[in-house]
């Protein structure tokens, strides 16, 4: 076959594509499960005599839920794992984040005491009290 440039060129492209797959590959491989690889999105809502925190958490099972109060703060973390068929499946897309999260909530000004927390259509809702 005769020397191109235009082959040149697609072989460049094919050998680019293939480092970008890789690089990707690399980027989204899960970390060690004690580092937290997400932070889940937040609502504060703060009433008179009360905090409200919606946290959400699509597909996290509760009881891979901690939450913790402690110095003007809510910690709240755990793993949402990868599908279980994960071997010899073709994936399309990975939108929603899995692996360890953890999200650090700063609370406004006061004292507070964790009256309830539950998780409702895939968002965990709490409730603080101000005392």
């Amino acid at each position: 076959m005769p020397f191109r440039p235009s082959n040149r060129m697609w072989s460049e492209a094919f050998e680019l594509l293939a480092e970008a797959e890789r690089l990707q590959r690399q980027c989204f491989r899960p970390l060690p499960s004690q580092t937290p690889t997400w932070e889940p999105p937040v609502d504060m809502i703060e009433t008179r005599d009360a905090v409200l925190v919606t946290v959400a958490l699509p597909g996290v099972e509760p009881e891979r839920v901690e939450v913790h109060l402690n110095s003007g703060q809510i910690v709240v973390s755990g793993v949402r794992p990868l599908p279980r068929q994960t071997q010899g499946v073709r994936i399309h897309r990975l939108e929603l984040p899995y692996g360890r999260f953890e999200r650090r909530i700063l609370l406004p000004h006061g004292q507070y005491e964790l009256v309830s927390h539950s998780i409702r259509h895939g968002c965990l809702q709490m409730h603080l009290r101000k005392i």
